[in-house]
């Protein structure tokens, strides 16, 4: 490779062949690069030619934009490394933290479809984020709502959690308020979640970050 890959793309390219994750590379290189500042809103039009986004840092959620009466509801999540569609023209995106997401034109998405191995590479990251989506609809159907915290937990921690000495470790911060849009409920419901599964020795919390206390084998073995 002629340059060090930003931590995203080189999550999308790793393990292809030199040349070709060079090529793909360079297809990339063309496309548009957008700075997401913590809090700031995304609109459809802040990417008015993008067919695909993907993260090349930080971590990404985009809402639901419906009327302020409205609960607010996370629609899709993405680290470094993920696609993702843009915003339908009812949603939002934000970034938690200092993030940044490139914008893949159609013409840009068709030259990576071409090479063989970059399409599976594509195709096998957008059946990752189907997948994120399904569980997360999935977790509606817990009336608990103590659960569905716990599902979306071991959720985060298994996609975008790091194994630290005493448990998985999700590093973005995610606040009570996030949390009950990821699982349609309200902010304080949320809380009262957390405290009982922090009395239950399942998590323990530092600001708006979380470290899950079960063994890395817990986590890749639960059913959500």
């Amino acid at each position: 490779m002629r340059g060090e890959l930003p931590n995203g793309l080189g999550c999308l390219l790793e393990g292809l062949p030199p040349l070709l994750a060079e090529q793909a590379a360079e297809v990339l290189a063309a496309s548009a690069i957008i700075e997401i500042e913590p809090g700031e809103p995304h609109f459809r039009t802040s990417f008015p030619t993008a067919a695909l986004l993907v993260v090349e840092q930080g971590f990404i959620v985009v809402r639901a934009s419906f009327p302020p009466s409205s609960r607010a509801v996370i629609t899709s999540e993405a680290g470094a490394g993920t696609l993702l569609l843009p915003p339908a023209p009812d949603e939002v995106l934000f970034g938690f933290g200092s993030s940044r997401v490139m914008a893949i034109s159609e013409e840009h998405r068709d030259q990576l479809l071409t090479m063989p191995a970059v399409a599976q590479r594509m195709v096998e990251q957008m059946a990752f984020t189907l997948g994120q989506t399904q569980e997360a609809i999935a977790n509606f159907a817990h009336t608990r709502h103590v659960e569905r915290v716990r599902r979306k937990l071991l959720q985060l921690a298994r996609s975008y959690g790091r194994v630290v000495r005493d448990g998985i470790r999700i590093d973005f911060p995610v606040s009570h308020t996030v949390l009950a849009e990821m699982i349609g409920s309200s902010r304080e419901t949320v809380t009262r979640a957390v405290d009982e599964l922090q009395r239950a020795g399942f998590v323990a919390r530092r600001g708006h970050t979380y470290r899950l206390l079960v063994s890395p084998e817990y986590v890749l073995g639960a059913r959500l």
